[in-house]
């Protein structure tokens, strides 16, 4: 379940600065475990050093990208589905 993977992600130490890609093939850079909140459908995110934010459905992610090293490295979405 991408909630759960989400969840590991969040709580890793060190933290691993990632990236939420949605099905519309938006990017969400995610550079601290501070910069979003887990509900129960979908998750919200602040954009770092600005105003900005998202709120984004779970069914909406298409992947969690690593941003380790300063490259995108794709994580396949558990089910099957990118």
């Amino acid at each position: 379940m991408i909630l759960a993977d989400i969840k590991e992600r969040l709580a890793k130490e060190p933290f691993e600065p990632f990236q939420i890609r949605s099905s519309s093939g938006q990017t969400y850079p995610v550079t601290t475990p501070f910069q979003v909140a887990l509900m129960k459908s979908k998750i919200f995110i602040a954009e770092d050093k600005s105003d900005r934010w998202a709120e984004l459905s779970y069914l909406h992610i298409a992947a969690l990208e690593s941003l380790s090293n300063g490259h995108a490295r794709r994580v396949r979405r558990r089910g099957g589905r990118r």
